[in-house]
C-alpha cells in the first residue's frame, strides 16, 4: 500500500480543508493516508480516526517572518516526506502548494488549485504548474484558464465530493434558536465574514427584497464578527431582519428551514456550500463569480454556449435562468457598505430573489432541479476518479509542463460524463 500525504495548512473552516478531511477518509483504504496541517488550532472538522500531524508552525504576520515560516515549513516537510517513505503529496491550496513544491520528493508531487484566488498570481500559478507532476483543480474554468493562459494541458479536473444522504440526515437535527415563524420567507446563506464572499451585496439585495415581501428574512451562517455588516444592516432598517448565527458545527439544520438560498461571492473555486444548499432542495441564485457556480447552475448546454459568447470566461452582463438555479453578473469586489449606496448588482440580486420568493411554483421547479444536480457528484465517483489519477501519476507519469501534449483530464466533471444531470 502507497503512502499519501495530504497538506493543508490549517482544518478551522472553509471548501477545501473539508475536502481534505473527505479525501483522506474516501482513500483510506487505498493509501496510507497522512493529514499534514502547520497548525491544530481551531479544528472545526471530525478528524477521529485519521492520521493527523500537526508541525506547529502557525502564520506570522510580516513579510520576514512569513518567508522565514516557509523555510521552516518546508524543512520539517522534507524531512517527514522522506521519514515516512511518501510516495505522493497532494496540497490544497497557495499556502500548502509552496511548502509542497518547494520541499521535493521523493516522491510524486500534486498541487491543486483549487480557487480564482490562486489564479491571480501568474508567478505563482507558473511555480507550482513547472514543479509539480500534476495540478489538480475542482473547476472546469480553472483548467480552461491554465489552458489557454499558461498553454498547460494537464490539468486534472476532479469536482469535490457531496455526501447528500449525509448533508439531508445531519438536516433533520433541530433547531433550538430558529428566530422566524412559519410564515416567514427565509434566504440562507453559509459564509465566513470575508471580503470575497461580497456579503455587503446581499445585505442591499435582501433591504430591496423586504420592501415588497416584508415577510422576507436573512440567515448569515460563518465564522466572523460581521461588524460591519451588523452595522448596514441597521442603517439600513433591517436589522431585526437579519439573523448572524455565528459558526455551527452543523449548519444544515438552519438551510433546511430556509426557503431559498443565495451565494453572492466575487471569489470562490467550486463552492461547497451551494451545492449542499441544492442538496436540500433548496431553489438558489449565485453570483456568476470568476469560476464555480455557473458549472454548478448550468447544463452543459448552457455552459459551452456561455464560452462561446465570451472565451475568455467573463461574467454574464443579465441573469440568467439556468437548469438548475439562476446566476446574477459577478459582484463588485470592493466592500462597500454605505446603506445609501445602492448598485445595479444589488438591485438584481434583489430582484431574482423577489422574483423567485414571489413564484412558488418557479421555487419548487427549481428545488427538484438542484437536488437532482446535486445527485451528480457522489463521494464514490469522487474517490474512483482521484484514486485513477493519483495511481497513474505514482506510477510514473512524465512531469507535468507548460505546452504538454496530453489532453485536458476532466475525470469527475458531471458535464463531460455524458451524463448531464437532470433538467427542471
Amino acid at each position: 500500500m502507497k503512502n499519501l500525504l495530504l497538506i493543508v495548512p490549517m482544518l478551522h473552516q472553509g471548501g477545501f480543508e473539508k475536502v481534505c478531511v473527505q479525501t483522506a477518509r474516501l482513500l483510506a483504504d487505498d493509501y496510507r493516508v497522512t493529514i499534514l496541517i502547520f497548525s491544530s488550532k481551531d479544528i472545526n472538522y471530525d478528524v477521529t480516526g485519521l492520521d493527523v500531524v500537526d508541525i506547529d508552525i502557525p502564520s506570522e504576520k510580516g513579510t520576514l517572518r512569513k518567508v522565514r515560516n516557509v523555510l521552516r515549513r518546508v524543512r520539517r516537510v522534507r524531512a517527514f516526506k522522506k521519514e515516512r517513505h511518501i510516495d505522493l503529496t497532494y496540497s490544497f491550496g497557495a499556502t500548502a502548494n509552496y511548502v509542497n513544491v518547494f520541499s521535493g520528493g521523493p516522491g510524486r508531487i500534486v498541487t491543486g488549485l483549487r480557487c480564482s484566488t490562486d489564479m491571480e498570481m501568474p508567478r505563482q500559478v507558473r511555480l507550482f504548474c513547472r514543479r509539480s507532476d500534476q495540478v489538480i483543480s475542482c473547476s472546469k474554468e480553472i483548467a480552461r484558464e491554465l489552458r489557454t493562459g499558461y498553454g498547460y494541458t494537464r490539468s486534472t479536473v476532479i469536482c469535490n465530493p457531496l455526501d447528500a444522504a449525509r448533508v439531508r440526515s445531519m438536516a433533520q437535527e433541530p433547531v433550538a434558536d430558529w428566530p422566524y415563524g412559519e410564515n416567514a420567507e427565509v434566504v440562507s446563506t453559509m459564509a465566513r465574514d470575508d471580503r470575497i464572499k461580497a456579503l455587503w451585496h446581499l445585505v442591499k439585495g435582501f433591504y430591496l427584497v423586504q420592501k415588497t415581501r416584508p415577510q422576507a428574512r436573512l440567515v448569515i451562517l460563518g465564522a466572523g464578527r460581521y461588524t460591519a455588516l451588523k452595522q448596514l444592516a441597521s442603517d439600513l432598517g433591517i436589522a431585526e431582519k437579519v439573523f448572524f448565527t455565528g459558526v455551527r458545527t452543523n449548519p444544515f439544520p438552519y438551510v433546511a428551514k430556509s426557503t431559498l438560498y443565495c451565494l453572492p461571492s466575487n471569489h470562490e473555486g467550486f463552492p461547497n456550500a451551494l451545492l449542499e444548499a441544492m442538496a436540500l432542495g433548496k431553489p438558489v441564485v449565485a453570483a456568476d463569480c470568476r469560476t464555480g457556480p455557473r458549472e454548478i447552475v448550468l447544463s452543459d448546454t448552457e455552459y459551452e454556449e456561455l464560452l462561446r459568447k465570451a472565451p475568455d470566461g467573463s461574467s454574464i452582463r443579465e441573469a440568467v435562468d439556468g437548469s438548475y438555479g439562476v446566476l446574477v453578473p459577478d459582484m463588485d469586489p470592493e466592500p462597500d457598505t454605505d446603506a445609501s449606496h445602492i448598485t445595479k448588482e444589488d438591485e438584481c440580486l434583489g430582484g431574482q430573489i423577489a422574483r423567485l420568493l414571489a413564484d412558488p411554483a418557479l421555487l419548487a421547479r427549481y428545488g427538484r432541479a438542484g437536488s437532482a444536480r446535486a445527485a451528480d457528484y457522489t463521494p464514490e465517483r469522487y474517490r474512483e476518479t482521484l484514486k485513477a489519477a493519483l495511481d497513474g501519476i505514482i506510477a510514473g507519469g512524465r512531469k507535468a509542463g507548460a505546452g504538454g501534449k496530453d489532453p485536458q483530464n476532466t475525470a469527475n466533471d458531471p458535464q463531460n460524463s455524458g451524463k448531464g444531470g437532470a433538467r427542471p
